[in-house]
């Protein structure tokens, strides 16, 4: 039986054809093309497959580059059989073919519900599309969120560092306005000078008119401070009645006239008091003879308020 298949005695197929150059032309070729590209597919897909792990349907592609290649074998056997006829050889080919192409059908088939689960590339592009409009929306939003936090930690900051009755620097703020201008003079050597303010019998205020009238007056007198005051001085509330203005690049005499200023506005303001509106301020400042000192400079200026209290009240005094 082997000897059967292989002696190659059964008629070539080339007598079909009438041994005619261009019906052999036209065999030959067509056949000799089709194995050639039967032969290479199944390449490619090996080659895809090893390159790609991550393919779903791995054995599916290996099964497509047998029932190609048997395919191309069968060509290739059409070939030979033009001089030799080997056509059992192109039959058990051919029946291995037909297995392999069947089975192929039916797995695919068996695929399609799978297969179409993967979208179109319309659905696809409308996914991106919707994906892109939703990216966008969310970094509007966060867009949103960071100006609203940037706006909070503002409000916050101002709300930390602002006296709620005055609208002026709180005394943690003042105080640290002041340390910073200390700094620049131990390293530049810049003047620098400070008010402490102090409202002449406050407590009498409250006592006789209520404490609503003495905010009444705070605030009265803060915004007369701020108005005096340039751009670049800081004022706040040190504490009760107390207020402090810092003033950098300011010697002592220019503190002095500025000082003169903030207490002859404040004597004529008309608050819901029957008597006049005062207050005494005393003045320290910062030269090249000063130990440098924080809270020296304070209490330089606290000891100038009590000295102004002590000469009657009302005036200024320097420390």
């Amino acid at each position: 039986m082997l000897d059967t298949l292989l002696d190659g005695s059964f008629m070539p197929h080339g007598h079909c054809l009438l041994w005619r150059w261009d019906l052999l032309f036209l065999h030959v070729s067509g056949d000799a093309l089709t194995f050639v590209a039967y032969s290479l597919i199944p390449l490619a897909l090996i080659k895809l497959v090893r390159k790609r792990d991550d393919l779903q349907f791995n054995g599916i592609f290996l099964l497509f580059a047998a029932f190609i290649a048997f395919c191309g074998i069968t060509h290739f056997m059409g070939l030979i059989n033009i001089w030799h006829g080997y056509y059992f050889i192109e039959g058990t080919f051919k029946f291995i073919t037909g297995l392999v192409s069947i089975t192929t059908a039916i797995v695919l088939y068996a695929l399609i519900p799978r297969i179409l689960q993967f979208p179109s590339a319309k659905t696809l592009s409308q996914r991106n599309h919707e994906l892109q409009q939703t990216r966008k929306e969310l970094e509007e939003i966060n867009h949103t969120l960071e100006e609203k936090i940037k706006e909070r930690t503002e409000q916050l900051f101002i709300e930390a560092n602002t006296d709620y009755l005055t609208a002026l620097s709180n005394r943690r703020a003042i105080l640290t306005q002041l340390e910073n201008e200390v700094e620049k003079f131990k390293r530049y050597q810049r003047p620098c000078s400070v008010l402490m303010l102090d409202v002449d019998f406050f407590k009498n205020i409250n006592d006789t008119y209520g404490h609503q009238v003495g905010d009444d007056i705070l605030i009265l007198i803060a915004k007369s401070i701020s108005s005096t005051c340039r751009a670049a001085d800081h004022t706040g509330r040190y504490g009760g009645e107390e207020f402090l203005v810092v003033l950098p690049e300011t010697p002592n005499h220019e503190a002095l006239d500025l000082a003169e200023r903030i207490r002859k506005n404040i004597s004529e303001l008309e608050g819901n008091v029957k008597s006049p509106l005062t207050v005494s301020i005393g003045i320290a400042s910062l030269s090249m003879q000063n130990d440098v000192d924080l809270h020296t400079l304070i209490k330089q200026a606290d000891d100038a308020v009590y000295k102004a209290k002590e000469l009657g009240r009302n005036r200024v005094v320097s420390g």
